[in-house]
């Protein structure tokens, strides 16, 4: 790609065969930019939210000096204002290109990762190594919150309709944490189902739950990227909602051994969101 022809999904590996280089490759991440689709929801280059995309990769391996394999559990935290994502089936083939490759430690492989995906998602990201001797602390966790999933609805729309949220203007505002795990989207590129949960915590208008329930069965059908859902679903209900408050946390399960969990919020509570993992992932 040059300069001039920013990457675009469809000039990425999805969908495509592709050789699995075992040997340490950075070229191999394809960035793209986040612009393009925060254009297509309305969105400028001054940001309604913060916040941050967590990628969890479970097929970590590389050689140490003497020749033998190590395996690792890695948290990546990037910035929601990177102007670049990394199209996942790119960051699988990086990763698995450590599997042959000869470090130091745990401390080199952090500094590669580091190194490699700031330069690619235009902005320094965390890693975090959990090791085998660490595996056993790991924990589940599910969303907390009330579940939207108990109403007993009727759903005729499997793409995604804003004109379906509302919220009661003529009361007192509410303080709510909803959760669903009926999330569905399907990959901007290869149309593979994405399967997640999400918990949306506002302060505000009470919002129609039945409504909300509606609106996100509607990413049913819907081809986008997940962090590109958040960002969505997160615009829709501050337009048609006016919250005060607003963060949108979305837990989807991995793909090829990576996980990605996109949060944006409007306010700060001085913590990030939790990454224990969900039952489903």
């Amino acid at each position: 790609m040059t300069d001039s022809a920013p990457n675009t999904p469809e000039h990425s590996l999805l969908g495509k065969p592709a050789t699995y280089k075992s040997e340490y490759d950075a070229s191999l991440l394809f960035p793209i930019s986040r612009s393009g689709k925060r254009e297509e929801i309305g969105l400028g280059s001054s940001l309604p939210f913060f916040g941050v995309d967590i990628w969890n990769a479970y097929e970590i391996s590389w050689l140490n000096m003497r020749g033998k394999p190590q395996v690792a559990i890695a948290a990546i935290t990037v910035p929601a204002d990177s102007p670049n994502i990394i199209e996942s089936k790119s960051f699988k083939l990086y990763l698995n290109s450590f599997n042959q490759t000869r470090l130091a430690g745990t401390e080199a492989l952090i500094s590669l990762l580091q190194a490699d995906l700031s330069a690619g998602f235009g902005a320094a990201v965390q890693v975090k190594l959990t090791t085998p001797d660490q595996f056993d602390k790991l924990a589940m966790h599910e969303l907390q919150g009330q579940l939207l999933d108990r109403l007993d609805i009727e759903v005729d729309s499997y793409t995604p309709n804003p004109s379906l949220l509302t919220a009661n203007f003529d009361e007192s505002p509410v303080e709510e944490t909803l959760i669903s795990h009926l999330l569905k989207s399907n990959c901007l590129v290869t149309g593979q189902p994405d399967w997640g949960s999400v918990q949306i915590h506002y302060v505000g208008p009470q919002i129609n739950q039945e409504s909300l329930l509606q609106y996100l069965i509607g990413f049913r059908d819907h081809n986008e990227f997940h962090e590109q859902c958040v960002e969505r679903i997160f615009v829709d209900i501050m337009r048609h909602c006016k919250p005060q408050k607003l963060s949108v946390y979305a837990r989807y399960t991995r793909r090829g051994g990576l996980d990605i969990n996109p949060w944006r919020s409007n306010f700060s509570t001085g913590q990030g969101p939790d990454n224990r993992r969900n039952a489903r992932q």
